[in-house]
């Protein structure tokens, strides 16, 4: 799956920016990804305190820029320039007490261009990756909200096999535009990983078989996508059942052009679509990579707090490759 990512990428010389300098699972992401030659990282923190965990690690960060915070020579420029940005809401003496946390600060590395990308995360919430990057770098063009979405991927002897799933992390119950926006950005999500997208709005009905607030929620988003110039198919309300299985397609959607054919999933809530892509990852052992941050002017991502190494230094692949 990351074959032709890592390809490109080496072409390309993209920076990222960790926030979190001196943990070791970023320190074995950041030294095998510049020793590879993929991406240049950026470590956050005291050099002395960075230098000293790798060397507990085990891991060669030589080459590797480091940026502390708290002694950084354009600090008055990135002040002046998060004022600004906040507009009234934060003056001058609160910017630079926010910079000195490194969400804030490599926030702004992103927002004027001195790095392409973010990943944090491994120590602190989904929550503080995501107000910085709303706050500053804010939504793209067209984009009202930031939603996120998971890929599924599980190879096997006979197959691969990759699925797109959202809202899983960030949207607790987004209305019906939100849907709208949610499965017309994970479409493009899908897109950076191959998926040729199949979307499925997800219910406990499919077309009409049952009802519900939710039900009609889930209809009214599918028939605004429709009503869309899309290059990919949709539809919606569907059970999951029906949505992946063909023979329960044949009985429940017979003519529907997604109906056992979906690898694109909206879930309703975030109740529904964290339970389903848990379920997925741990019955079907399915790699869950994400989640991957949707609908902000540049790619920033967020990591589990029980992440590992592998998965920070995928996750970084899949940052990058999202600009």
């Amino acid at each position: 799956m990351f074959d032709q990512m890592i390809t490109t990428l080496k072409t390309q010389n993209r920076k990222i920016v960790f926030t979190e300098g001196t943990d070791p699972r970023i320190l074995e992401a950041a030294s095998r990804l510049q020793t590879e030659g993929i991406l240049t990282p950026i470590l956050l923190g005291a050099p002395n305190e960075i230098n000293e965990a790798a060397k507990n690690s085990g891991w060669s960060i030589d080459g590797i820029e480091i940026i502390d915070p708290n002694h950084y020579e354009k600090i008055d420029e990135m002040i002046s320039k998060m004022v600004e940005l906040r507009k009234g809401k934060m003056d001058e003496a609160t910017c630079r007490t926010a910079l000195q946390k490194s969400n804030y600060f490599g926030t702004m590395l992103v927002k004027m261009g001195i790095a392409d990308c973010l990943l944090g995360g491994a120590t602190y919430s989904t929550a503080d990756t995501v107000r910085p990057a709303l706050q500053l770098i804010k939504t793209k063009p067209g984009s009202k909200i930031v939603s996120s979405c998971f890929i599924l991927y599980r190879q096997t002897e006979k197959e691969t096999e990759m699925y797109a799933m959202a809202d899983c992390a960030i949207n607790l119950n987004p209305n019906e535009d939100e849907l709208v926006e949610i499965a017309y950005e994970t479409a493009r999500t899908a897109k950076t990983f191959s998926i040729d997208p199949k979307v499925a709005l997800l219910s406990y009905s499919t077309l009409g078989s049952g009802k519900g607030e939710s039900v009609d929620k889930v209809q009214n988003a599918a028939n605004k996508l429709k009503s869309m110039n899309l290059d990919f198919p949709i539809d919606g309300e569907l059970q999951f059942d029906a949505a992946f299985s063909p023979t329960v397609a044949k009985t429940k959607a017979p003519q529907s052009a997604v109906a056992g054919k979906a690898n694109v999933f909206i879930f309703p809530d975030i109740n529904s679509g964290n339970i389903g892509y848990k379920i997925a990852q741990r019955l079907g052992n399915f790699e869950a990579f994400g989640p991957i941050l949707q609908g902000l002017n540049a790619p920033i991502n967020d990591l589990s707090r029980g992440c590992n190494a592998d998965e920070v230094y995928k996750m970084s692949i899949i940052t990058a490759s999202l600009i």
